[in-house]
């Protein structure tokens, strides 16, 4: 999906995001996880301080694997959702939009964003899960961050 296509609100916080995923420094989340009136959820678990959980679940312990999986999941258009009842506020955008595809289905060019965003392990063990079991990040229409975490 085009980003002129979505909600100028959620361009904005997809903009914030890919701010700290170009710099590199994951410090740099902290003004995006600012505009929430709460933060975004990361783990199953309550977590008091979003920058040190994602450097510590970071492979490199520093955040920049983090910032990869933000940026290539990103990088490819999102799902679409509605969910509740208020009609000018009822959508939320789910990256990447194969988070909300069956995976035995999935076309050949939706294989390739798949290989490019999901190692190949994982890609087998979701499939023989039969559902998306890698990270997500879910706006909502209002630019809303509500959560980035692996579904497990």
């Amino acid at each position: 999906m085009e980003p002129a296509k979505l909600p100028r609100p959620v361009n904005e916080m997809v903009d914030a995001i890919l701010a700290a995923v170009h710099s590199g420094r994951v410090e740099d989340l902290k003004s995006a996880l600012e505009w929430n009136e709460m933060p975004p959820v990361f783990s199953a678990e309550k977590v008091e301080d979003a920058i040190a959980h994602l450097k510590a679940t970071s492979a490199d312990k520093e955040g920049r694997q983090v910032l990869a999986i933000l940026g290539n999941l990103l990088s490819v258009g999102p799902a679409r959702l509605r969910l509740g009842r208020d009609a000018e506020n009822n959508e939320v955008l789910v990256w990447p939009y194969l988070a909300e595809l069956d995976l035995d289905q999935l076309t050949p060019s939706q294989q390739v964003d798949l290989y490019r965003l999901v190692p190949a392990e994982t890609i087998a063990a979701m499939h023989a899960a039969k559902r998306w079991t890698w990270y997500r990040i879910v706006i909502g229409a209002d630019g809303t961050w509500h959560s980035f975490m692996r579904h497990q």
